[in-house]
């Protein structure tokens, strides 16, 4: 709660900081972006061919040896004069928190301001945490300088204020230099031991600001997902007062020059708790970042949230050849697909001839890949079959810019540059081969500008390059395994060097592309590709129907979506690339059956895969992840209904405190802490035991009860039903589910650093409900042993099940290693788990 306070020179908003709390309330400037390349350089290749979620030695890029240079030897002035562009408020994250996204080695720099006013003259001691460089001056004196500068690193140091009683103004200037992706943020935390408050100018009312800022931490669709229009926003507390709020969708990070794909503006009524924001049937089908604007005169607080959009909830049966599936997923995407190169492609490869909207498409292309945009390497791909297989159809001045551009590239750091383009992570390093390959087959008597080669060099290098990265993944799987936000980046490159390559480079290709629909087709379930991930966010979790990979599982399978992606899809459907036949009966198990696989994927098995799928529900785990780790973007439990799109259940331990946010790991994509999990046939269990310097002591499930036919809690069991599929989800701790906020209808929360969790999937009978499930969780025991760190589940008539946080998981009294070190998933048909209506 703040408070106003009067001073001879004008009105303060004033916050109290306790000990163990962050400095969130601050003045901020616009944010000062500059271009900063530094200059063109090789870069050292560091590709290992040994690809890790989360760890990338890159190196030092030209433009972060000239920020060090720079650094080094300036001094920085304090500067007074600049612009209030807004105010950060307490309230969503203990960060301040400018995190983002550039194409283009850009500086960066915001300055903040607030008042410290302490109970005493004194100094007082903060920890002071960033990834890029912090001034901070203290009534116009430099008190604090801390410049790491490290790369998304966060650095910490401690720092002490000389702050007055009366009152101390305090200047920040927070810099960073973006590498395409930036996490940019500022913890400036009070270690002790006496409060603090924090004062910044407003010409608000103090309960106005509270208001705004309880409607903004509180705002969340009223649903899940939404099929038509308008979006209903809810709010908790009604408003006492009117409240302007203008929401924004923007393209994806990828298309930001593109025109808004919504902007509407609503007014909140005094006494109102639901908003309506119109303009959303204009919309394609995803899971879209909403920004929202709340005004109450001058006074103005921001927050992103988002909502997913699906029109048609039922699954589309398409036609049974897959050439016919094809051919309708092609024509789809030349209407509706994304403002991208991969629609452009569609246009041409469905005889429509280079219409204005294909030329623009071109060019647009063009000017990214010619500028060295980062993820370029996705694009090129798809330009390089275009011009590859309809040149003939191209303008000659066209054709002739498409060819400048491809011999312009830089395809590898061993040819100088300086931009941010990402040549490390496992999907990036695929399609930029493919892109030196491709171009190279084209091109082969051309000379390739960047490099000085010939093309016939430049198809050598890339042939030697390809063979490396397929032996890593012949030989280890993927490090993004089950991603539905990667395997489409996966199949850019894949189905290209499948449909053009020679000899081994195609046969390879097309072994790998059989792998990877073998993998989509045991985890999708009524359309929905789900599964443990090695690499999640949000969208992708909360909104699997609306993923790019989803179209492909319904192109490949015959049931699911379509939508608006086309980075790898038409490659798929004008390619001759057909996934094996006999996928339909992973797909699609018979009634009364289960489908059971066991597998490992990525460097030094990151991943020990389980999976157990019925017609009805599947559940799939990672297990036997090194415990207590800190996470990534690991999904690591999953529950998927076939009843509906978005019936999804899963439990993790969040990494950060804002339901909406985009770290990694998020609050809801990855885990803060990773688990120890186990799975065996149709059931799950996890052991976390959470750092005590882990802020966020607690774990919790996602489940959208409005996604379910029918839900209880009872004896502390989280039980869902989706037609006849069952799960049952309890933890060692009470389960408390969460009323109010973004996690209403959705979250259930269980405390507590150590934790155990058990999850039961299974079939239901016709006529059986939630009473048989109860019947039967009635008549198991639970016990979970803190000290030991030892979960166990005994069941009648059934083996015993023991999870050692140390040892992993034993049946009875036997140690039971994981049945497979196979890349190969190990397939077993059997009867499902079925409850019968007593």
């Amino acid at each position: 709660m703040n408070k106003m306070t009067d001073s001879g020179q004008g009105r303060f908003a004033c916050f109290t900081v306790k000990p163990g709390e962050t400095l969130t309330a601050w003045s901020l400037s616009s944010s000062h972006e500059t271009p900063y390349p530094g200059d063109m350089a090789l870069a050292e290749d560091r590709v290992q061919y040994r690809f890790i979620n989360g760890f990338v030695d890159v190196g030092d890029l030209p433009c972060r040896k000239a920020l060090w240079q720079d650094v080094a030897n300036r001094t920085v002035a304090l500067e007074t004069d600049w612009k209030v562009e807004s105010i950060n408020l307490p309230g969503f994250n203990r960060r301040l928190d400018f995190s983002g996204f550039s194409h283009r080695p850009t500086r960066l720099k915001r300055w903040c301001g607030t008042i410290l006013k302490p109970k005493a003259d004194g100094n007082y001691d903060f920890r002071l945490a960033t990834c890029g460089g912090v001034h901070i001056w203290v009534d116009g004196v430099l008190a604090a300088k801390f410049e790491p500068f490290s790369r998304n690193n966060e650095q910490q140091t401690d720092i002490s204020l000389p702050l007055k009683e009366a009152g101390s103004d305090v200047v920040m200037l927070c810099e960073d230099l973006a590498e395409r992706d930036v996490d940019w943020h500022v913890e400036v935390t009070l270690l002790g031991p006496d409060t603090i408050d924090s004062l910044i100018d407003s010409s608000a009312d103090a309960s106005v600001i509270d208001e705004l800022m309880a409607l903004a931490r509180d705002i969340r669709p009223e649903r899940e997902f939404c099929s038509s229009g308008p979006l209903r926003l809810k709010i908790d507390k009604p408003a006492s007062l009117d409240v302007t709020i203008s929401a924004r969708v923007l393209p994806s990070v990828h298309l930001r020059d593109n025109p808004l794909i919504l902007s509407s503006t609503t007014t909140l009524k005094a006494g109102d708790r639901i908003a309506l924001v119109e303009g959303i049937d204009a919309m394609p089908d995803a899971y879209h970042a909403l920004d929202l604007v709340f005004e109450v005169g001058e006074t103005k607080v921001v927050r992103q949230i988002a909502f997913a959009l699906l029109r048609k909830p039922i699954p589309q049966t398409l036609a049974p050849s897959l050439q016919e599936r094809k051919q309708q997923a092609l024509l789809y995407a030349a209407d509706h697909g994304e403002v991208r190169i991969g629609r452009a492609l569609a246009i041409l490869a469905t005889g429509r001839g280079c219409t204005e909207i294909c030329r623009t498409l071109i060019e647009t292309t063009l000017a990214s890949i010619d500028e060295r945009l980062d993820c370029s390497d996705f694009i090129m791909v798809p330009l390089l079959w275009l011009y590859g297989a309809y040149r003939d159809q191209l303008p000659e001045d066209l054709s002739a810019k498409i060819k400048k551009s491809v011999l312009n590239y830089r395809y590898w750091v061993d040819e100088p540059g300086n931009d941010v383009m990402w040549f490390w992570s496992e999907n990036h390093v695929l399609c930029f081969h493919t892109s030196q390959y491709l171009s190279a087959l084209l091109l082969e008597d051309e000379t390739f500008v960047t490099s000085g080669r010939t093309g016939t060099e430049q198809l050598k290098l890339a042939e030697d390059r390809l063979s490396q990265w397929f032996s890593s993944i012949e030989g280890h799987g993927f490090a993004e395994w089950n991603s539905a936000a990667y395997y489409p980046i996966d199949f850019i490159g894949l189905l290209a060097l499948q449909h053009w390559g020679k000899g081994s480079v195609s046969e390879r290709a097309a072994a790998l592309l059989g792998r990877l629909f073998k993998m989509i087709g045991l985890h999708t379930l009524a359309g929905v590709p789900a599964g443990s991930m090695g690499r999640a966010y949000d969208k992708e979790l909360r909104a699997g129907p609306c993923t790019e990979l989803a179209p492909f599982a319904t192109v490949a399978f015959g049931q699911g979506w379509f939508n608006d992606g086309v980075a790898a899809l038409t490659m798929f459907c004008i390619g001759n690339y057909e996934p094996p036949s006999e996928l339909a009966d992973l797909v699609f198990p018979s009634a009364g059956m289960a489908v059971e696989a066991h597998y490992v994927q990525g460097y030094n098995i990151a991943a020990r895969l389980a999976l157990y799928k019925t017609a009805s529900v599947q559940l799939s785990a990672s297990v036997d992840s090194p415990p207590g780790t800190k996470g990534h973007q690991q999904h690591m439990l999953d529950i998927r209904f076939a009843g509906h799109p978005f019936a999804r259940a899963w439990v993790n331990h969040p990494g950060e405190d804002d339901p909406w946010g985009h770290q990694r790991p998020s609050y809801w994509a990855g885990n803060g802490s990773i688990p120890r999990v186990a799975q065996h046939e149709n059931v799950a269990m996890m052991l976390f035991d959470i750092p005590e310097d882990h802020r966020i002591d607690f774990t919790h499930i996602y489940a959208p009860l409005d996604a379910y036919d029918d839900w209880c809690i009872r004896d502390n069991w989280l039980v869902l039903r989706s037609q006849n599929g069952f799960a049952a989800l309890r933890p060692d701790a009470p389960l408390e589910m969460v009323d109010r906020g973004p996690g209403e209808n959705r979250e259930f929360i269980s405390r507590g650093r150590k934790a155990a969790w058990v999850a039961i999937v299974g079939d239901l009978e016709d006529g059986a409900g939630l009473e048989t499930i109860l019947d039967m969780l009635s008549q198991l025991t639970i016990g979970f042993d803190k000290d030991k760190m030892l979960l166990t589940l005994e069941r009648p008539d059934r083996p015993t099940l023991h999870l050692s946080y140390e040892k992993g998981l034993s049946i009875d009294t036997i140690l039971h290693p994981f049945p497979s070190q196979s890349l190969e998933p190990v397939i077993s048909v059997k009867n499902a788990v079925s409850l019968k209506h007593h």
